[in-house]
């Protein structure tokens, strides 16, 4: 497991990969494990905060209610969302004796599927999707179903946690009657702990990107800052580009672009491009000096020396991205305290942290020592920092 020590904040197991040397927040709920997985086998801290929870409503009478009435009153069209969901949707109707006459109803409907995870579970029960999108987005979906025409059609929809108002808007308003199918909602999670240390350390700079895959969890996620009080201090951190957001796609994005926070999503609305653009991104955005004959990449909470990742302590990498906005001019220590972490006004505090620094980097001539007057980089001559 690569993973952060909670103890001592710090990266555990062997720093390897594209990612390593970066710090990723993980808010998904569901298929968090596979997630992660993605993430640890590309050298990435992982400090997983999940933003939700799912409540299955297999024991629900809103559910059931939606069930008999579909039965009762076949639906022209219905449209499952996630796969989940729809097994869910079946292995409730199972527990009620319905489940047969639900897949009756089902095999006489235009059926359609948001992705191939969906239809994997359609054909799991028995059934063939009659039509999915390429992009698995809705609003493919919606172009269909508004180019055929909708007035005077029931179209069953399959609720997947999130409100879909401006989809059933549409529909509506072009003379669909919409029966919603809540298979189950997403709550807030029991144990706030790890979300509230995923705030904290986005607003510590602690992150370097918070991923998310619905947008319920972003949602949640902003929900429980202004709870917390630090809603402004999270969006700063997260419009300022200091912490990256990545999102599966454009729908997760959305309350995170209504507050005006930059996104990136991968083309593909899967984890594996999710954690592929990552990959890009991160080493991307890492400053890259030329110091004392090194190549110094400076990455959350590690630098690459030339080629050798040395992990850093939090008060080190502060002093060295204070010094590298300034690379090869001299650095007051007084500027230097102000950089540092709760060190308070003692000066010596500094000298403290850049010795532990220049342990940390393995090279002690890539910091210069200018007496009474701080520190500096040791930029190589007519060398620009990238």
């Amino acid at each position: 497991m690569h993973d952060q020590d909670t103890r001592t904040g710090q990266p555990a197991g062997p720093l390897t990969g594209p990612l390593a040397g970066f710090t990723v927040g993980v808010t998904a709920a569901r298929r968090a494990d596979e997630l992660i997985a993605l993430l640890r086998r590309r050298g990435a801290t992982v400090l997983r905060a999940p933003a939700l929870r799912i409540v299955p409503l297999a024991d629900d009478a809103e559910l059931l209610s939606a069930t008999k009435e579909l039965i009762a009153c076949a639906p022209d069209v219905v449209l499952a969302t996630t796969a989940i969901g729809f097994r869910g949707w079946i292995e409730a109707a199972d527990g009620w004796g319905l489940g047969e006459e639900l897949l009756g109803r089902l095999r006489e409907t235009e059926l359609l599927a948001r992705g191939p995870k969906v239809k994997g579970a359609i054909r799991a029960a028995g059934l063939v999707e009659t039509w999915s999108p390429r992009s698995e987005s809705l609003a493919e979906v919606l172009d269909r179903l508004l180019t055929a025409g909708v007035a005077g059609r029931r179209i069953a929809l399959q609720l997947h946690g999130e409100p879909l108002p401006g989809f059933i808007e549409a529909l509506r308003a072009g003379g669909a009657e919409v029966v919603g199918v809540p298979v189950y909602r997403w709550m807030a999670p029991e144990d706030l702990g790890p979300l509230d240390r995923l705030l904290d350390a986005v607003v510590a700079g602690g992150v370097d990107a918070v991923s998310f895959t619905s947008a319920p969890a972003a949602a949640s996620l902003l929900s429980r800052a202004a709870e917390r009080g630090v809603r402004d201090q999270l969006l700063g951190a997260l419009t300022r580009g200091s912490v990256l957001s990545a999102c599966v796609g454009p729908v997760t994005a959305l309350p995170l672009q209504a507050e005006g926070v930059p996104t990136v999503q991968p083309e593909r609305f899967r984890l594996g491009p999710l954690v592929q653009l990552l990959c890009q991104e991160l080493p991307g955005r890492a400053r890259v000096l030329p110091v004392a004959g090194h190549r110094l990449e400076l990455r959350g909470h590690a630098v690459l020396v030339d080629s050798e990742l040395r992990p850093v302590p939090p008060a080190g990498m502060a002093l060295l991205r204070a010094l590298s906005r300034r690379p090869g001019w001299v650095v007051a220590r007084s500027e230097l305290l102000r950089a540092l972490p709760g060190a308070g006004r003692d000066e010596h505090a500094v000298e403290t942290a850049m010795a532990r620094l220049r342990v940390a980097l393995g090279a002690p001539n890539l910091i210069q020592t200018v007496v009474k007057r701080g520190y500096r980089l040791s930029l190589d001559a007519g060398a620009c920092a990238d």
